[in-house]
């Protein structure tokens, strides 16, 4: 499987890749922002986009809502350090099929990566709580 990883710190790229290394996840290359992601799709081919939200030139949200047009059946992932909950919400309307935090372990990390190739969706579990809190909401009738 295949791995891009798109974020905008280089530190964080090459401990994902550290991270990635001896797994079936192949990381097939790296991005810095959101532009540079939607260059290299077509190129490389991955099967996940792993990208952060806040990024210069284009952000995560723009980039994910452009490559799900572009190539549905390619999933992405959010890895951010953001738990906005509006983060969540746009980077989910844009088509997100996963949003981790940056605080989780290596393990968990590659878990969910499986996961969302198959087709689930990892959310982190703060963020899975501020879903739910939003749909609980009563909703005012009109």
């Amino acid at each position: 499987m295949k791995v891009l990883i798109v974020d905008d710190h280089l530190m964080l790229r090459k401990g994902v890749l550290s991270v990635l290394s001896n797994t079936d996840l192949e990381v097939v290359g790296e991005a810095s922002n959101g532009q540079e992601a939607l260059e290299l799709v077509p190129k490389l081919k991955p099967d996940l986009v792993l990208m952060d939200i806040n990024m210069p030139v284009m952000d995560g949200v723009e980039a994910t809502r452009r490559l799900k047009q572009m190539y549905p059946d390619l999933k992405v992932v959010i890895l951010t350090v953001s738990e906005i909950d509006k983060d969540l919400f746009e980077a989910i309307k844009a088509g997100a099929d996963g949003y981790l935090l940056k605080n989780l372990g290596p393990e968990e990390l590659i878990s969910s990566l499986r996961a969302a190739i198959s087709g689930e969706a990892p959310i982190s579990s703060v963020m899975a709580a501020k879903m739910l809190k939003e749909f609980r909401q009563p909703r005012a009738t009109t």
